[in-house]
């Protein structure tokens, strides 16, 4: 199998179209032509994944997260991110992004979250203009109601397990029926959730200002999970997709939160 071909499929299922202007997704380092026999799914590009995808010898890891998110001057080996270009291209592994393009896609970061909860009749939080069914975030409904607290529970036991952990914003107690989900930094949603009719809204990276305004002024409950933690489940949704094409994979299970101790 060809990293095109491997490319080609991914972007089929998350087109590259779908990103923020500002985003920065598709292929870091690679050669097209090269062989790929296993793939390797990632949060982060960063020193500990880039050495689980050498040392299990993968030739392509898959990453939610951009390297370069913000641009680059250089690859030089003495910053932290040239080292890890510089490994990758010694060892032949291939990097590729799916960031934003992967939140709004039709079975991307977000249905991944909401399928979690088994919420049904999904629909986009924030819709895209020319192709509502697709967009940011979703919302829908439990199959049953439950408080906010349970709503927390119910997704702390599925998600990845980081010392963070789970924070609730409002009354724990709240009865709850509409969910709205945006994995990832998601408070610039806060209105949006608020108005789509959501009883909690779950994201992440909630700051304390618009939290506060949010919550004060009669908005709905939150829930916050970590950034890392919140979008992980997507991963299988690009390892599935790929692992159609017969080529082996495996989905790093590696904590790549930057909060590694609760004290």
């Amino acid at each position: 199998m060809k990293l095109a071909e491997v490319i080609a499929v991914l972007n089929e299922e998350f087109p590259p179209a779908l990103a923020e202007d500002w985003d920065r997704v598709g292929l870091t380092v690679g050669d097209p032509a090269a062989e790929i026999e296993l793939v390797g799914f990632a949060v982060d590009p960063c020193a500990a994944t880039v050495a689980e995808a050498i040392s299990r010898g993968a030739q392509l890891l898959v990453t939610h997260h951009p390297l370069y998110l913000r641009g680059t001057s250089t690859v030089a080996a003495d910053t932290a991110k040239g080292a890890w270009v510089h490994q990758l291209i010694k060892h032949d592994v291939a990097l590729f992004s799916a960031h934003t393009n992967a939140d709004a896609a039709a079975d991307g970061s977000a249905v991944a979250l909401a399928e979690l909860l088994g919420l049904q009749n999904l629909r986009p939080l924030s819709p895209q203009l020319d192709q509502p069914e697709l967009g940011i975030g979703r919302i829908g409904e439990l199959e049953m109601t439950m408080t906010v607290r349970e709503v927390a529970q119910r997704l702390r036991a599925q998600l990845p397990e980081v010392p963070a952990g789970i924070l609730i914003g409002g009354d724990p107690d709240k009865i709850c029926r509409t969910v709205a989900v945006s994995p990832g930094s998601g408070d610039s949603y806060l209105a949006v959730a608020n108005h789509s009719g959501a009883d909690v809204y779950i994201t992440a990276d909630l700051r304390h200002h618009p939290a506060t305004d949010h919550l004060w002024a009669g908005g709905c409950a939150l829930i916050g999970a970590t950034h890392f933690a919140s979008e992980w489940p997507v991963l299988p949704k690009l390892r599935d997709r790929v692992a159609q094409l017969g080529v082996a994979t495996y989905l790093s299970t590696l904590i790549t939160d930057p909060w590694v101790e609760r004290i």
